[in-house]
């Protein structure tokens, strides 16, 4: 059996998540009834998307780590915790024991969820499913189990399907992506960051009547509040902060300018791939939609993608860019602090994405969720490095030289990793039992009043109630 799976997690490693999901998405509709070359070429437009959406983030994701070891190296900070970005805690997870099984549990969980309508969300995002493994890697590390391990991985990909439905509604609605849930871990659990921190800038006087949502910042500056212009200004901005002393006029001129327009180009770009995603994505939800009114009308079914699909929209990118240096000055000036950022500041916009339903796009109200959400996640980093690193090690992860333990933004900063390892390591398996029972809680309020718990996530409440009619 572990021969079976070490090949299908090679196969899927080798033809990677812009080939498998095209297959997933035309196997997906062909079964709930599109016709095959329909269903043929709703899979390749959105292989298609994904491709052109990875170019775009890698220009990002280029753009933001240069500047940013500039910014680093202009302040010469030394941190012992380095981050070693998304792509190496990926080959972490799917590197150790737990991740060699976590594809065939991520999908017996979601299947029997669906069966048992614990959940409207069928998780396609199979290459995502990382972030389980990656929560069950630290468990097996605390508890010395790789069984407790595989528990805990089943537990987080539930957790991403409740997380999944809860915010579907503010999704589809602010998005426009309708039969789209995002059961995405390192994207959905900001949302409690961003209603807390909603709860208290209304309760403000002044800072509640702070408007400052794309729309708005156009209208109020014309040409300048444009998303592309507005994208090439932070760009410019964040270029001058990493290369003012980058060596002479004509070198920092250079450098600074391709930041501005690399980031323009982004700002413009990520959204037409979005538009291209949509078009591949209309024959699949339709063919959802048919599937369940034939065989249960009572029921929907959302299609579960990466958050990728949201981080085009102008309020995600902005507030992303805007936290790139409030990042940094963070990782200076945190007492206690030991994380160095590096390679994942171009993952910020996966964290804030889902902030926007919730905040109507306020790009104000998103910078300030997101430094909180960065704040705490720094702390959170801090403290399980050591597990990270374990993990690591099981995994035959090289340290980088310097380094003594190693996270990542992705998964390192957030709270979900945090809750599993903290209770597992306080109480080993009851910890397990606590994280399972508190899950339960959670779907149970949320089945007995959806439409609360959806409008707190951003949904629009006339929506939820059009939904609850449905």
């Amino acid at each position: 059996m572990d021969a079976l799976l070490t090949a299908i997690k090679a196969v899927i490693d080798n033809l990677g998540a812009t080939v498998v999901l095209p297959i997933i998405i035309f196997l997906v509709a062909w079964a709930l009834g599109a016709k095959p070359g329909r269903a043929f070429r709703a899979g390749v437009m959105i292989g298609i998307a994904f491709i052109g959406i990875n170019l775009v983030i890698g220009l990002m994701w280029t753009s933001l780590t240069d500047v940013g070891q500039a910014m680093v190296d202009n302040t010469g900070v030394q941190r012992d915790i380095i981050d070693v970005g998304w792509p190496s805690a990926a080959a972490i997870a799917f590197g150790t024991s737990v991740g060699l099984w976590v594809i065939p549990i991520a999908l017996g969980v979601n299947i029997l969820m669906l069966l048992g309508r614990m959940t409207k969300t069928l998780n396609v995002d199979i290459w995502n499913f990382w972030h389980f493994a990656f929560i069950g890697s630290l468990v097996a590390v605390v508890t010395d189990s790789v069984t407790y391990g595989l528990i805990a991985a089943a537990i987080a990909a539930a957790l991403a399907l409740f997380l999944a439905d809860w915010t579907a509604p503010a999704v589809q609605s602010f998005y426009n992506l309708p039969g789209i849930s995002i059961p995405h871990l390192t994207t959905a659990p900001g949302v409690p960051f961003a209603i807390v921190t909603n709860w208290i800038i209304d309760r403000i006087p002044g800072l509640r009547d702070i408007k400052a949502d794309t729309e708005t910042i156009q209208k109020r500056f014309g040409t300048f509040g444009d998303p592309v212009i507005l994208g090439l200004v932070i760009g410019l901005i964040l270029g001058i902060l990493g290369y003012y002393n980058a060596g002479d006029l004509q070198t920092i001129l250079v450098s600074v300018l391709q930041v501005g327009m690399n980031l323009a180009a982004v700002m413009l770009l990520l959204p037409r791939m979005v538009q291209i995603l949509m078009e591949g994505l209309i024959p699949v939800s339709e063919a959802a939609r048919d599937f369940m009114q034939k065989r249960a009308a009572d029921r929907e079914i959302f299609i579960g993608l990466d958050s990728a699909i949201l981080i085009g929209h102008p309020a995600a990118i902005s507030t992303a860019l805007v936290l790139v240096p409030v990042a940094i000055l963070l990782s200076i000036i945190l007492p206690g602090n030991r994380v160095l950022l590096f390679a994942d500041l171009a993952v910020i916009p996966f964290v804030v994405a889902l902030f926007a339903p919730l905040m109507r796009g306020n790009i104000f109200r998103m910078v300030i969720a997101g430094t909180l959400t960065l704040l705490v996640g720094f702390y959170i980093a801090t403290g399980m490095a050591p597990l990270v690193t374990g993990a690591a090690a099981d995994a035959g992860f090289t340290i980088p030289e310097g380094a003594a333990q190693i996270t990542s933004i992705a998964d390192g900063f957030l709270w979900p990793p945090f809750l599993f390892a903290t209770l597992t390591q306080l109480a080993g398996v009851i910890g397990l039992v606590v994280v399972l029972a508190l899950l339960a809680v959670a779907m149970y309020f949320y089945s007995r009043n959806r439409k609360g718990w959806e409008v707190a996530a951003g949904a629009p409440a006339g929506d939820v109630e059009a939904a609850a009619a449905d």
